[in-house]
């Protein structure tokens, strides 16, 4: 197969290779890290959880990031990303662990919140990074495949982070705190396996390179106003308009993964741990799509172009999410699972290509950063929403429908868009 040739091809870059270790390790870490957070704050037995209070938590743990998320791609033009890789990861690996004693002590909730916004506000630039590094590793034919590959794959190793957290629950007497301290070690070994990497092998240039803080935070506004004219200019207008699609679609998944951890904790099962069983089938699912659109993504964005690629995807999700989960059954609503993995995924993978190709690699760091931040405030956004939307149960059609004529409306500008 075409594929399987090229990916023996992209595994030949030993720069690739590595980072990818540091992105499964680092993702792994947060798969398990954010399924303790969920079983701490939805399914436990002593907390009676509503979307309202689902939000309120997402709130607080990713409305920050619209503050953080500027100053770290700034940061991360001048910084030496490697370094952000291995200091990033060491740090997560001490807050972590904190985590995990607050859990053990049962502290008031503000105070768990605290801590935990202070691992995955760390995360922001680990992610950021590891996106702006990637076409410092391979060649650009090959940087579609790259974008296939490796945030699917950490994507995938989240997955299996957070099928490694259920396991430990099987088994920890006090698992939330186990599950944190696994997710404080893998932490460990992705800041162990950056050092596998020189240096300056992952950029920014070294005439970008900024190693005094002050001066490069007194930079900030001056270079968020360089990246946003950048992104501005005419041959970067596919990468604003992929953008802006992009963030659409993650406030559709954001609202319907509200509406899903509803039905798992209420409508689907009898206690906590049958739905958290539950919850686990539902990623299971979804990560299954995600390594599909892995697969196809390359092969239809080469066909299509990816522009039209992401389209296609949301169209297919205008219909899909209807047919299948408007019946509020479990098996349908799995099936839905797996399909807007496929679709979500295979847009975000065209997404990352059209930035990565259209920005220039002084301005890679910012623009992923401000990708970020849109990411977190539309998964808020849809949160709020769903919150106002969702009865006790989980069960809405008007929120069903609402996404589905989001995703719809999406299909139809972008397409319009790409027939300029």
């Amino acid at each position: 197969m075409a594929v399987v040739r090229d990916l023996r091809v992209l595994l030949r870059f030993q720069g690739f290779r590595r980072l990818l270790g540091v992105r499964l390790l680092s993702q792994g870490a947060d798969g398990v890290y954010q399924i303790a957070l969920a079983t701490y704050v939805v399914f436990s037995p002593e907390k009676q959880t509503s979307a309202a209070s689902i939000a309120s938590a997402m709130a607080v743990l990713l409305l920050p990031y619209s503050l953080i998320g500027p100053f770290a791609g700034v940061l991360l033009d001048r910084w030496r990303r490697r370094q952000v890789l291995l200091y990033g990861n060491l740090l997560r690996t001490a807050l972590a662990s904190v985590t995990a004693v607050l859990v053990l002590g049962h502290v008031p909730d503000w105070l768990f919140y605290v801590s935990a916004l202070s691992v995955t506000a760390v995360n922001r630039f680990v992610l950021a990074g590891l996106s702006a590094a990637l076409p410092r590793v391979v060649d650009p034919d090959r940087l579609v495949l790259a974008n296939s590959l490796s945030p699917t794959a950490g994507t995938l190793a989240a997955t299996m982070g957070g099928a490694l957290a259920f396991a430990v629950r099987l088994v920890g007497a006090d698992s939330d705190a186990v599950v944190v301290l696994v997710g404080a070690a893998l932490y460990l070994c992705a800041a162990l396996a950056s050092l596998r990497m020189a240096p300056g092998l992952l950029g920014p240039e070294q005439e970008l390179i900024q190693p005094h803080l002050v001066a490069a935070l007194a930079g900030t506004a001056r270079g968020l106003a360089g990246g946003v004219r950048h992104l501005a200019e005419r041959p970067r207008r596919e990468a604003a308009w992929a953008l802006m699609t992009m963030t659409l679609m993650r406030f559709c998944y954001g609202a319907l993964t509200v509406m899903v951890l509803m039905l798992c904790r209420y409508a689907w099962a009898s206690d906590s741990d049958d739905g958290l069983a539950l919850l686990g089938l539902a990623v299971g699912a979804s990560g299954a799509g995600f390594f599909v659109a892995a697969v196809v993504t390359p092969w239809a964005a080469g066909r299509l172009g990816p522009g039209r690629w992401i389209a296609v995807c949301a169209g297919a999700a205008a219909v899909l999410v209807p047919a299948l989960c408007l019946s509020f059954s479990p098996a349908p609503t799995l099936v839905a699972a797996f399909m807007l993995g496929v679709t979500t995924q295979g847009a975000k993978i065209a997404t990352d290509t059209v930035v990565q190709s259209s920005v220039d690699d002084g301005f890679r760091g910012r623009i992923f950063s401000v990708y970020d931040v849109l990411f977190n405030v539309a998964f808020v956004g849809a949160a709020a929403m769903a919150a106002l939307m969702l009865p006790s149960d989980g069960r809405s059609v008007s929120l069903v429908v609402t996404v589905a004529a989001v995703y719809a409306s999406i299909a139809v500008a972008m397409a319009r868009f790409e027939l300029q």
